[in-house]
């Protein structure tokens, strides 16, 4: 896999407009809570929804994050990196 676009999250932070245009674009997104992995439709669930649990305490998107077509990971999560990946 090549990498197109890499932000450092150090560096320059989403905000919660920018991680709204970033997910509504998304037709899939994976959050990683824990030990639990929450995953929406963006057709289907209320992007307020998603927000609520892809953003930090900071406001910011959590990390790591990153996009692989029209799906989100955020968060850590061996088994859905693999289901992502493959």
């Amino acid at each position: 896999m090549t990498v197109l676009t890499e932000e450092n999250a150090k560096k320059k932070a989403f905000g919660r407009d920018e991680a709204a245009a970033l997910l509504s674009a998304a037709q899939e997104v994976y959050v990683v809570k824990g030990k639990n992995v929450l995953h929406f439709k963006t057709k289907s669930a209320p992007l307020d929804d998603i927000l609520a649990v892809a953003l930090g305490p900071t406001g910011n998107l959590r990390a790591p994050a990153w996009r692989k077509g029209k799906t989100i990971v955020i968060g850590f999560d061996e088994a859905t990196y693999a289901k992502v990946l493959a």
